[in-house]
């Protein structure tokens, strides 16, 4: 953040004071001490407080502490005598006197407020192999910590797509605190090879920069699950403390049996999120083939279930070969979810995959049902498709409410949730509510057919039919040959004037019948 005061501008990102427009040099630990000062305007800080953020809790003179203080004062325009800014408050500490407005830098997001639940953002865990095609696998880890910590009811875990904004980045704990809405965050590393698995991670508190917990971790790969579950353990532990819980309920997954199944689990799912931002046939191929895989090693592993059940529904609703909406793989993807769920019942994602496969179907209440389970069992669970399942069933405004309360969860979310939100107020007939979501939906997923869609309909009920031409133009250049009556087997509304009403508009846009 820049926090602004007097004649200075305090930018945290660049770590740099500006004072009447000119760079003033300062030493790390006085512009931390002026960092805690702007933020906590016209509050007493004691000298315990200073030591706890500045020096992280290492013992420091007086003589010091005086020192960095004169020194701020100086930064800034202000003296000992003077006190303009930094008030000395006997035997108390000091107290920041002037008046402090606070301001993202040019291109960075506002800050977010605390939630009242502790809350956490796991970063990437750096991978610091010697191999960068091993990335999938410190990405993997990552994922499963965060799924983990998402099943105490105590914590707030920020979504994963938020968390993974960041990777690759130099950071500033506290200002990606700030960014995500996070009290706590977890940073780690990953390092494999020569068979074995080694994992540091560290807890730091966002608020003031501060390590509250660290542990390393040396195993044989075929322990990787043991070290995974023992990161989420301590660190909830550790979390648990601060809202004076002795200790959190866990419920974890079964692993799967075997390390060369959730090793290729692992790959699957990344290359999943790569297929769902391109759209790529032969990345959706290459997933399956390594989920198969893991399946032949392990045929009770749940998570791979119900990943390749995503991949054939995908399939049916995506024009990317000969499975499009054909509908016997549609069948296959309701199996295979039926599966997962029969193997891993206290698994959230595969009665989620479960109501992903039931939508299509048609079979809307149980679709409802199916995914409402998957948020009883994991409260903190994410699912990226449930507001438009939602709409589908008839529930717009319900899924405008969910979508809501996962944007303060994942304030970086995948782009899809912006397309969901245009369509949920088409849907309601707020066609100017439904423009703004649905031009950065397109502009961040160009390839998306369903967002162009949804945007030619929009701009058809508004009569503003060149913006709608152009939109079906892009429409037929991802589906040459789409037409009204293919997207109207597509459109699985429970309501059938939702599906009228959303052809109407595609009739009115200009895609042929």
């Amino acid at each position: 953040m820049i926090y602004r005061f007097a004649d200075c501008g305090l930018d945290t990102e660049r770590r740099e004071l500006q004072r009447a427009g000119q760079v003033v040099p300062l030493e790390p630990q006085v512009f931390d001490l002026l960092v805690l000062f702007a933020e906590r305007p016209d509050k007493v800080v004691s000298r315990d407080d200073l030591i706890k953020s500045v020096w992280g809790g290492r013992f420091v003179a007086d003589t010091t502490i005086d020192s960095r203080i004169a020194a701020a004062r100086r930064a800034i325009g202000d003296n000992g005598l003077l006190q303009a800014l930094i008030r000395t408050v006997p035997r108390r500490g000091f107290r920041f006197v002037g008046t402090v407005s606070v301001e993202p830098p040019a291109g960075r997001p506002p800050a977010r407020a605390l939630p009242d639940l502790p809350s956490i953002a796991v970063l990437p865990f750096t991978n610091f192999g010697n191999d960068p095609r091993q990335e999938y696998f410190s990405d993997g880890i990552t994922e499963d910590v965060i799924t983990e910590l998402s099943r105490y009811p105590e914590l707030l875990v920020v979504a994963r797509f938020s968390s993974f904004r960041y990777k690759g980045q130099s950071l500033d704990i506290r200002q990606v605190g700030r960014e995500l809405g996070a009290r706590y965050v977890l940073e780690g590393s990953v390092r494999r090879e020569a068979g074995r698995i080694r994992i540091s991670a560290q807890l730091i508190d966002a608020q003031t920069g501060t390590h509250r917990w660290g542990e390393r971790y040396d195993r044989p790969n075929r322990e990787v699950f043991a070290v995974q579950e023992a990161v989420a353990r301590e660190v909830a532990a550790v979390l648990s403390v601060q809202v004076n819980r002795a200790e959190a309920q866990r419920v974890l997954n079964k692993p799967p049996a075997t390390w060369e199944a959730y090793d290729n689990y692992m790959r699957a799912a990344a290359m999943y999120g790569a297929f769902l931002a391109t759209r790529l046939v032969d990345e959706l191929y290459d997933c399956r083939r390594l989920l198969e895989r893991a399946l032949s090693l392990d045929p009770l592993y749940a998570r791979a279930c119900a990943k390749l059940s995503e991949t054939y529904t995908s399939a049916y609703i995506e024009p990317i070969d000969g499975d499009y909406m054909t509908e016997a793989v549609l069948d296959r993807a309701r199996s295979l979810a039926t599966k997962a769920v029969q193997l891993g019942p206290d698994l959230p994602f595969a009665h989620a995959a479960l109501g992903w496969a039931l939508l299509w179907k048609r079979e809307h209440d149980a679709a409802v049902s199916a995914t409402e389970h998957a948020i009883t069992i994991n409260p903190g669970f994410n699912y990226n498709n449930r507001p438009i399942l939602l709409t589908y069933a008839g529930q717009a405004e319900r899924a405008i409410e969910v979508i809501a309360a996962s944007r303060r969860l994942d304030p970086f979310h995948q782009p899809s949730l912006l397309g969901f939100l245009g369509h949920a107020h088409y849907v309601l007939k707020r066609y100017a509510e439904a423009l703004p979501s649905l031009h950065e939906f397109v502009s961040r997923a160009p390839n998306h057919r369903g967002a162009h869609l949804w945007l030619a309909a929009t701009y058809g009920q508004l009569g503003q039919l060149k913006q709608a031409r152009s939109q079906v133009a892009e429409v037929l250049r991802i589906e040459p040959g789409c037409t009204i009556s293919r997207i109207g087997r597509l459109v699985v509304y429970r309501n059938a004037g939702d599906a009228d009403h959303l052809l109407d508009g595609l009739r009115k846009a200009g895609l042929p019948d």
